[in-house]
């Protein structure tokens, strides 16, 4: 893990990326075209907490491997949805933690 751990992400599932696209795609709102949007679920989760959670489902007590962190790596990250909420409609409907959940059952 790089650092602490304890850096910020804004992850988003795929499912959330699509919504978004369909919705762009056919909006009727003329000041919603040729935009660029923020799309994500507007809520931060840590690099460590995602571990964590790994570490829940599968029922293990591993220890993180910590190394220096990466040079010039954004702590913390938190996108601006509201465009997307106001232009759009979008409302992210998968949070991290299910998102987690469900890429992890499928990969196994």
């Amino acid at each position: 893990m790089n650092g602490d751990g304890e850096q910020t992400r804004d992850f988003t599932f795929i499912e959330n990326a699509i919504q978004a696209n369909i919705k762009a795609m056919f909006s009727q709102k003329a000041e919603a075209v040729n935009q660029v949007y923020n799309i994500a679920v507007g809520d931060r989760a840590s690099v460590k907490e995602a571990f964590e959670i790994l570490n829940a489902i599968e029922n293990k007590a591993i220890k993180a491997i910590h190394r220096e962190a990466r040079p010039g790596d954004v702590r913390d990250s938190l996108a601006d949805i509201s465009k997307a909420k106001e232009l759009l409609g979008y409302n992210p409907t998968v949070r991290f933690k299910e998102g987690l959940l469900t890429t992890y059952n499928w990969m196994k």
